[in-house]
């Protein structure tokens, strides 16, 4: 039996991170944390991308995902519910973006857009859901090449 174990090194790593500026305060705070996160992890390449809200988001990954350049991407954001129904069409659709762009691609793309029902909510997780995002995207780029090695 093969296994391949996580590996959260991020030597030699390229990171395209795409902000949305919507709700500037906590998409700023989770980048700050995303790139204090892949710092520690030693990832050196990192290229950062602001777009107008999460629906931007997929295109401008997808525009990274194209270059062949990136090893893995991230997005970071928050969709905060208000009064009316787009809270759901924009925290949906932009997931499903996301998605659609790892699979067309074969990138990984670590989903930090957050979707809560208050600002409180999501300053609270900003910083840890930033971490975890910067976290993903290097075992996930580590993992895609894992395979691609061992099943040559």
């Amino acid at each position: 039996m093969a296994a391949i174990e996580p590996d959260s090194g991020g030597e030699g790593l390229r990171v395209g991170i795409v902000r949305s500026r919507f709700n500037e305060r906590i998409g700023v705070a989770m980048l700050e944390a995303c790139r204090k996160r892949l710092a520690e992890l030693r990832v050196t390449e990192l290229t950062v991308v602001s777009v107008p809200g999460a629906l931007e988001a997929p295109l401008a990954l997808q525009k990274l995902a194209n270059t062949e350049k990136y090893d893995a991407l991230i997005a970071l954001g928050a969709v905060i519910r208000g009064e009316t129904r787009h809270f759901e069409t924009v925290a949906n659709e932009s997931a499903s973006g996301l998605m659609q762009v790892q699979l067309d691609s074969g990138i990984p793309v670590a989903n930090g857009i957050l979707t809560t029902d208050t600002e409180k909510q999501a300053e609270a997780r900003a910083a840890q859901k930033g971490k975890d995002c910067a976290e993903v995207a290097v075992e996930m780029a580590n993992l895609g090449k894992s395979i691609a090695k061992n099943h040559r």
